[in-house]
C-alpha cells in the first residue's frame, strides 16, 4: 500500500511546522551548548569550541556567495549581499569573521593558527563542507531555506551571551563582540528567507523540501557540537591532527 502524498500547508501550517523544527532541533538544546552557557566547561573546552567554530563562521560567506550568484534580481542580490558584508566587514568596518577572530585571540588563542584551519576537528570540517556542497547544489529555494536557524538565534545569543560573561572570568564584552550585532541581523535576515521561502515553496513537494533544508541545517550545527562534546568533554577522544589544549596559545591581550 502506498503511503499518501503529503498535503499542500496553508501559509500559517506551514510556518508552524517550520518552527516545529528548530523547538526539537536546534542546537541549543546540545548538551555542550548548555554546558558553554552555563559555565560548566573549562577553558580549554571553551577555546576548542572557539577555534572549530571559526570554520564554520569563516565559511558562511562562501555559501552565501553561492546563493548570490544564482539570484536573477538586483532587488534580491543587494539583499543578499548585506549577508556577505556582514561576516566580511568592508572598509573601516569590522565583519563577523573579524570579530570571531577577535574571540580566539581572547580566549587564547594563536590567531594564525586559527585562520590556518590547523586542528579543527574532522567532524565540524566534514559537517561545514556539507552544508556548503548543499547551498552549492541543492534547489536555490532549499539553499535560501537551510539558512532558517536564523529565526532560533536572536534568544539564544542573549543567554550564551549573558551566561558566559556571567561564569567565565577570561570572557569580556569586547571578546564576545560578534554577538553584539547578530540578533538584529539574524531576524534581518530570518525574515528575508522566511518570506521568501512561504512565498516560493507552492508546492507540497517544495514545502517538504524546505522542512528537509532546516532539519538537514540543524544537523549540521548539531553535529559541530557533537565533535566537541565527543573529542574535549566526554569521552575525551581528540582525533589525529586536531588541536590539543595548550597548543597554539599565546597570552590573552597580547594579540594584536
Amino acid at each position: 500500500m502506498t503511503a499518501s502524498a503529503p498535503a499542500m500547508m496553508d501559509r500559517q501550517e506551514f510556518e508552524a511546522a517550520l518552527r516545529q523544527i528548530g523547538a526539537e532541533r536546534y542546537h541549543s538544546l546540545h548538551p555542550f551548548q548548555i554546558k558553554l552557557q552555563n559555565g560548566e566547561l573549562t577553558r580549554e573546552q571553551v577555546q576548542a569550541w572557539a577555534l572549530n567554530r571559526y570554520y564554520y563562521q569563516a565559511n558562511i560567506p562562501v555559501k552565501d556567495s553561492y546563493i548570490l550568484a544564482r539570484l536573477d534580481t538586483p532587488e534580491l542580490r543587494r539583499e543578499w549581499r548585506q549577508r556577505i558584508i556582514d561576516h566580511d566587514g568592508e572598509e573601516g568596518q569590522r565583519g563577523g569573521i573579524e570579530k570571531w577572530i577577535a574571540l580566539t585571540d581572547g580566549v587564547g588563542l594563536d590567531r594564525d593558527y586559527v585562520v590556518s584551519g590547523r586542528g579543527i576537528l574532522p567532524g565540524t570540517r566534514f559537517a561545514v563542507d556539507a552544508y556548503v556542497h548543499f547551498v552549492r547544489e541543492r534547489t536555490l529555494l532549499e539553499a535560501i531555506a537551510s539558512s532558517l536557524t536564523e529565526l532560533f538565534s536572536p534568544n539564544v545569543i542573549g543567554v550564551r551571551t549573558k551566561g558566559m560573561l556571567q561564569h567565565y572570568d577570561f570572557i569580556s564584552r569586547e571578546t564576545l563582540a560578534y554577538f553584539d550585532k547578530r540578533p538584529v541581523q539574524a531576524k534581518r535576515d530570518s525574515d528575508f528567507a522566511l518570506e521568501y521561502c512561504l512565498e516560493h515553496a507552492r508546492r507540497p513537494e517544495e514545502q517538504q523540501a524546505v522542512l528537509a533544508a532546516l532539519r538537514f541545517k540543524c544537523h549540521v550545527l548539531w553535529a559541530q557540537l557533537d565533535a566537541l562534546h565527543f573529542s574535549y568533554v566526554e569521552p575525551g577522544l581528540i582525533p589525529p591532527d586536531a588541536w590539543r589544549p595548550g597548543e597554539a596559545l599565546v597570552a590573552v591581550g597580547a594579540a594584536a
